[in-house]
């Protein structure tokens, strides 16, 4: 069973109560351990992160997951826009992985703020060079499923899906993830989104609460992800 380790700020029972209200909607959800004192919340199930974090903010809550599966069984991948006019707001998706098997991994799927509605065409990668953006990043690794982004969004537009892949996340760190808003994976240009997957922390390997590079909280890191245009 996937599980994945939530920092959700919570000051009460009545906290912890709308916490799990909230969390038990989800179909998928198949364990839930809620922790008062070290505001951590436990979600086991084939459950989309991005899904989670989307129903607490229902209720006024934000989480920041801490990590994800078994040790070096997740990675992560930011998509951003190298387009002059998003300069301020790079950010425009990304992409959380985990293992479940040798040969399966999850993929929760996030693309928020595109400026046009319509099919995208994501694809992994060989290369993780970003010198000249999605234009270096070399040939396709592995078609991931395209995805039709439709709902606005306060800026743009947005989309998401949570698929399985028969592919191992050692084979995939270092590499890039393009999304294409061409006519297909093969069409690649200045406003394809791209990044680089770097591994992420498996299921209790985080507990850190101020990181050691910039002195911040890690909700005062939250906000300015969110600020730069992340927002699940």
């Amino acid at each position: 069973m996937l599980e994945t380790v939530y920092q959700v700020p919570m000051e009460c029972s009545s906290c912890v109560e709308s916490v799990k209200n909230s969390l038990k909607m989800i179909p998928e959800l198949e364990k839930l351990d809620i922790n008062l004192r070290d505001n951590k919340v436990v979600v086991g199930g084939r459950v989309a992160p991005s899904q989670v974090v989307s129903q607490l903010q229902k209720i006024g809550k934000d989480a920041v997951i801490r990590g994800t599966g078994s040790p070096n069984s997740a990675a992560v991948c930011i998509l951003e826009s190298f387009k002059p006019e998003h300069r301020a707001n790079p950010v425009k998706g990304l992409l959380r992985m985990v293992a479940v098997s040798p040969s399966e991994m999850l993929i929760d799927f996030t693309v928020d703020g595109v400026s046009k509605a319509g099919t995208y065409w994501p694809s992994i990668r060989t290369s993780g060079n970003l010198t000249e953006g999605a234009k270096s990043t070399g040939s396709i690794f592995f078609q991931l499923q395209q995805i039709n982004i439709t709902e606005k969004a306060a800026e743009g537009f947005k989309g998401q899906y949570f698929i399985s892949v028969p592919l191992k996340i050692t084979d995939l760190i270092g590499r890039s993830v393009v999304v294409g808003d061409g006519k297909g994976y093969d069409d690649v240009s200045d406003s394809s989104l791209v990044g680089v997957i770097a591994r992420s922390a498996g299921v209790w390997e985080n507990d850190k609460q101020v990181c050691s590079c910039t002195g911040k909280t890690v909700w005062q890191e939250r906000r300015d992800v969110k600020d730069h245009g992340l927002t699940v």
